[in-house]
Formats: C-alpha cells, sequence, structure tokens
C-alpha cells in the first residue's frame, strides 16, 4: 500500500469564522476517507484573516483526495478548500 502526502488549505469566509470549527469539519471528512492528519496550522493571510493548512496521509489506493476539498467548499463558513500538493510517501 503506497502512501500519498497531501496538503491543503481552507480559507473561511471572513475573520469572524470560528477556525476550530472549521478545523473539526476537515479533520472530520479527511478521517471518514480513512486519512491521517499528520499536523494542522494556521497561517496568516491579511487583516486577521487567517488559513488552516492541513497535511494529512492517505493510502493511494483510496483515490483522489480532492473529494474531500470538494465537500469542505459546501460548507457555509468556507470560502475555499484546495488541495496544494499531493507526493509520495517513501519508507
Amino acid at each position: 500500500m503506497t502512501k500519498v502526502i497531501v496538503t491543503m488549505e481552507i480559507m473561511p469566509e471572513n475573520v469572524e469564522n470560528n477556525l476550530d470549527s472549521i478545523e473539526q469539519k476537515a479533520k472530520s471528512k479527511i478521517e471518514a476517507k480513512e486519512g491521517i492528519i499528520n499536523s494542522v496550522n494556521r497561517e496568516e493571510v491579511a487583516f486577521g484573516l487567517k488559513k488552516i493548512i492541513i497535511k494529512f496521509s492517505v493510502d493511494e489506493e483510496k483515490g483522489s483526495p480532492d473529494p474531500v476539498a470538494e465537500e469542505l467548499e459546501k460548507e457555509k463558513d468556507i470560502a475555499s478548500a484546495q488541495i496544494t500538493m499531493v507526493s509520495r510517501a517513501l519508507g
């Protein structure tokens, strides 16, 4: 089983959205696809707006991680969710 490491960036609709809630939604959707969360960071974008950056691993045979981002973008408090990097895990 080959694992892939995925980096996903999630941008909230505005600064007033609860980042903890958004992060929990993302974690739930990733874990539902049998993904394993490696790290979660928040990065300042501008004017108090922060994006959430999640790195996770998933079995390559489970298919593309894109459906996770697509599901998150349907949430009312999320402006965008994008897969920014996918690479194979070594070892």
